[in-house]
């Protein structure tokens, strides 16, 4: 890449900015991509929120203090200090979780404006601010943070998109909708007529997103190119999916963007959570042969009535199999279930747990997804909102893991099929964990390095 401020030697290694969202499965993996651009060659700052600064030193990259959304999870979403508006928001989802997909998926649809488009010219102004500091000549940004995608095509700036989800995630043609599941698993199959109201919901959210959009870059960049469709503006340059690269997936139209299938964006190794946790495991190995990870993920661990009758379950058709439950806010209430087989806690060291466990129960995130893959581990999802039902889907094709409607849950249909994952891994790990251990982050930072060297730094 060309340089225009020499160093001490007459060159300088590219400067990156990763921006990451104040939510700690998002900014998580960024981080470790982030350090993986950093053993790439480039010089790296990661921004984010005050709270995460310790995820980049970790990462071994420099942190600059960014706020790009009033919403926040810094690992139980319940826990998380955060205005009195977003905490009610959080309630009203996990309490519509309970009654289905589609009505998870419309309260997600009627909150997107809050949740996703808070104050764009805020957070234009604090890019600005931001890169008048510290020039970098590239960006890395989450595509779920909208404000900061529109301001850095508002300012005319050189940046990558990170997709942290679903490829789908990003639309990838007209009837695309962005909320709406391209597919879904065969235990959860709405009816028609939900479907419909759902996709009503979600072309009025986009229709709400781009308008304000327009608004937005003809007030800060009246000369920059129209941003068009909200949901579908990412970098014209690299698009980077922290997804395996399954053959079924839509093909993306053909123009100047790259698009990198990175297969996950976990660290090749997890160090030790400490002793307290080494015993949690001996002592649970110690009463049952097998053991399970049950973890749904920093929102929906509040679900505690799911945690329980997957504990149950286990208990009554899997008896050699001990539980790690991670329970977010509800460890208290979950705790009259924790025994000699059961461990409870709020939160739980995951990644590191995966290498001792023999199955995980999960929502169908994309981190325990692609987690559960590298490490070959057989997974049970229950997808409740999101993106969860397409990789829901995704990973029953593939042949990774079983689906059951959380909704429907009962102890004993979660405890037949951990049975059966136990008696026999999925037929597809052996051939996807080989390879989406060959990808990973620092093959996605090699790439995007190669992408912002031969695009060079844009200056405008």
């Amino acid at each position: 890449m060309k340089h225009s401020r020499p160093g001490a030697t007459g060159t300088r290694r590219p400067r990156v900015v990763v921006v990451a969202p104040p939510f700690l499965s998002h900014a998580q993996p960024l981080s470790v991509l982030a350090g993986a651009l950093a053993r790439a060659g480039c010089e790296v700052h990661l921004a984010t929120a005050p709270s995460f600064a310790p995820l980049a030193e970790a990462a071994g990259v420099r942190f600059v203090p960014l706020t790009v959304t009033r919403n926040a999870n810094t690992g139980v979403a319940r826990s998380t200090r955060q205005g009195a508006r977003e905490a009610e928001r959080l309630e009203e989802f996990l309490a519509s979780t309970r009654r289905g997909a589609v009505a998870a998926l419309l309260t997600q649809a009627l909150h997107r404006g809050e949740d996703l488009l808070g104050d764009p010219s805020a957070v234009l102004s604090g890019l600005r601010e931001l890169h008048a500091r510290l020039s970098p000549d590239w960006y890395v940004v989450d595509q779920l943070s909208y404000p900061v995608t529109l301001a850095l095509h508002c300012l005319g700036l050189p940046y990558a998109t990170y997709c942290p989800g679903h490829p789908t995630y990003v639309p990838h043609a007209p009837e695309a909708l962005f909320g709406v599941p391209r597919t879904w698993p065969r235990a959860v199959r709405p009816r028609e007529r939900d479907l419909a109201e759902l996709r009503r919901a979600a072309e009025a959210a986009e229709e709400a997103f781009t308008t304000r959009f327009g608004e937005v870059a003809r007030a800060h960049a009246p000369a920059a190119p129209a941003p068009g469709r909200a949901f579908a503006l990412a970098s014209p340059h690299a698009l980077v999916f922290a997804y395996p690269p399954f053959p079924w997936l839509p093909e993306r139209p053909r123009g100047t963007a790259e698009f990198f299938y990175g297969g996950h964006c976990s660290p090749s190794a997890e160090p030790s959570p400490g002793g307290a946790w080494e015993e949690v495991v001996r002592r649970l190995r110690s009463a049952r042969r097998r053991l399970v990870l049950v973890a749904l993920g920093t929102f929906l661990s509040a679900r505690d009535d799911v945690l329980a009758v997957v504990v149950r379950g286990i208990r009554s058709h899997v008896p050699d199999a001990a539980v790690v439950v991670a329970a977010g806010d509800r460890a208290g209430a979950l705790s009259p279930l924790a025994g000699p087989d059961v461990h409870i806690a709020d939160v739980v060291p995951q990644r590191w747990l995966l290498a001792k466990a023999d199955a995980m129960v999960h929502h169908g995130g994309n981190n325990s997804f692609t987690e559960c893959v590298v490490s070959g581990t057989p997974a049970l999802v229950l997808p409740f909102s999101s993106d969860q039902f397409s990789i829901a889907h995704d990973a029953e094709r593939a042949g990774l893991a079983l689906c059951l409607d959380p909704s429907r849950l009962t102890p004993r249909a979660a405890g037949e099929a951990l049975r059966e994952l136990l008696a026999e891994a999925p037929p597809g790990l052996p051939v996807w964990t080989p390879e989406v251990r060959r990808r990973g982050p620092d093959w996605m930072a090699r790439r995007l390095a190669r992408t912002m060297a031969s695009v060079g730094p844009v200056r405008v």
